[in-house]
């Protein structure tokens, strides 16, 4: 299934995509898309409707993240080797992991703002994971279990708050917008290998990133068991797994980075994608 939340900002409403594409509303069968309407039997029910019978919806309106309330918001840092390569840092013996401000989370298609002070703002395509029941101290060979589904993320990144600043990435990664999500969550069912989806990234019509999650170091079910073992992983939780090269701070000669008034276009086979036109922060 492909579920989505649409309508305005913190009035979004839960929705299903059907196999025709058009919008078909759930919200008589669930709150939203979070917690525990992300659990296995709720999941299962809503696979068995004939949403045919569902109402529609009109197809203009805007899609929010496709996750709502979400509790943490996990990134995962140089989980592509090519990617630690284009940084100059050596690769991780055990994965990096860093939080996203949930009050950087918008829908796929929202302006992305860039901060004041800014002038090294970049992308980064990622697969996110998110967890469909609670994942404490679980075992590799199980942690798919509890995996809801996967969407379409950019990590967006102020790389002078990351880097300049004492170090501390979570500085340059949970500004207000930096975290779009969607266009769907689409359900594990439906992605037989989490491990061999291509994903890319444009600006301005440039394709500036062109990758596949089966280069990543530690795969989904690696990350999910890991980071079970120092925090609990909640329904609704989200993880960014980390981005292939070609991001804006490894492009040689000179690193390019984004400005006010261009146009970001990033997607992920199967999952969607994701357009943000970027603005200056005015308030």
């Amino acid at each position: 299934m492909k579920l989505l939340r649409v309508g305005e900002r913190g009035a979004e409403r839960p929705a299903l995509l059907d196999a025709e594409g058009a919008l078909r509303d759930l919200s008589a069968l669930v709150a939203d898309i979070a917690g525990g309407a992300l659990g296995e039997d709720t999941l299962a029910r809503l696979r068995a409707l004939d949403v045919t019978r569902l109402p529609t919806l009109d197809a203009g309106l805007r899609v929010g993240p496709c996750v709502g309330a979400v509790g943490k918001f996990i990134g995962v840092g140089l989980n592509y080797a090519d990617h630690a390569a284009e940084s100059g840092m050596p690769l991780p013996a055990e994965p990096i992991l860093f939080m996203k401000a949930t009050s950087s989370i918008c829908g796929p298609n929202d302006d992305l703002c860039i901060p004041r002070g800014a002038h090294k703002t970049d992308w980064e395509i990622e697969l996110g994971v998110v967890i469909g029941r609670e994942a404490r101290y679980v075992d590799e060979s199980d942690a798919l279990d509890h995996v809801a589904g996967y969407c379409v993320v950019n990590d967006v990144s102020e790389r002078s708050y990351q880097l300049e600043r004492g170090g501390q990435w979570d500085k340059g990664k949970g500004c207000d917008s930096f975290g779009p999500i969607g266009p769907w969550l689409v359900t594990r069912d439906e992605i037989a290998r989490p491990q061999a989806l291509a994903m890319w990234l444009e600006v301005d019509g440039v394709r500036r990133q062109t990758g596949s999650t089966a280069t990543m170091i530690f795969g989904v079910a690696q990350l999910v068991a890991y980071i079970s073992q120092f925090m609990s992983l909640q329904a609704g939780d989200v993880i960014a797994t980390g981005t292939p090269p070609g991001v804006g701070m490894g492009i040689k000669p000179q690193p390019v980075y984004l400005r006010a008034g261009q146009q970001l276009r990033a997607g992920i086979a199967g999952l969607g994608e994701q357009r943000q036109r970027t603005v200056s922060t005015s308030t």
